[in-house]
């Protein structure tokens, strides 16, 4: 997999036409972020590559902050409002399931954590978790940890502008709204992406 490509042009080359709240949101996530207050520094440090492998990132990618974005949702339990059944709350979900990465590393890799073996270590447990589907592991349905992760990681990533411009969405059109609505159809200002989705439909 290549680095993610970011387009020249750029969603945030649209900042003049949002109204002040919507640039205000948008641009305080190109910021700073502010030091994790949910997460131990044992579960950040398998979070933090649970996330690389979730979203396939690389060293060389942009940098786009998505621990602290889940950090922060989860320390003012912004949930989603629902949950599995058998599934606890996402907070304890996510404790949970960070410890048992730790838990199940140690077994197989003579004490070590998740963070401390290797890539592809890493990703040949993540394989059999997603592997095992509804059986359980650790407590939990393995499918549902799978989708716990997955839901966070990919809502925190996909909320950056850098990741917008990766799939070529044009961003926030508020107030002046978006106007061409059929499929591939592009505002004059919308940048394409670096690969055409909609034309690899056609294939």
């Amino acid at each position: 997999m290549t680095a993610r490509r970011m387009s020249r042009k750029g969603v945030l080359s649209q900042v003049s036409t949002w109204d002040t709240a919507t640039a205000g949101v948008v641009l305080a996530r190109l910021g700073p972020q502010p030091p994790l207050s949910f997460f131990t520094p044992a579960e950040e440090a398998a979070a933090d590559p649970l996330l690389d492998l979730l979203l396939a990132r690389r060293h060389d990618d942009t940098p786009i902050p998505v621990l602290p974005v889940i950090d922060a949702r989860l320390a003012a339990r912004e949930f989603e409002g629902w949950r599995f059944a058998d599934m606890p709350e996402d907070d304890e979900a996510w404790r949970r399931s960070l410890a048992a990465l730790d838990e199940e590393v140690a077994v197989r890799h003579d004490g070590r954590a998740f963070g401390e073996v290797t890539h592809g270590d890493r990703h040949r447990l993540l394989r059999h978790i997603q592997d095992l589907g509804s059986h359980d592991w650790y407590g939990m349905p393995a499918g549902r940890v799978w989708t716990l992760w997955t839901r966070y990681a990919c809502t925190a990533y996909y909320a950056h502008p850098y990741a917008w411009e990766e799939i070529g969405f044009g961003g926030p059109a508020y107030p002046r709204g978006y106007l061409r609505l059929g499929r591939g159809a592009r505002e004059p200002w919308e940048t394409a992406p670096a690969r055409d989705p909609a034309a690899e439909t056609d294939r």
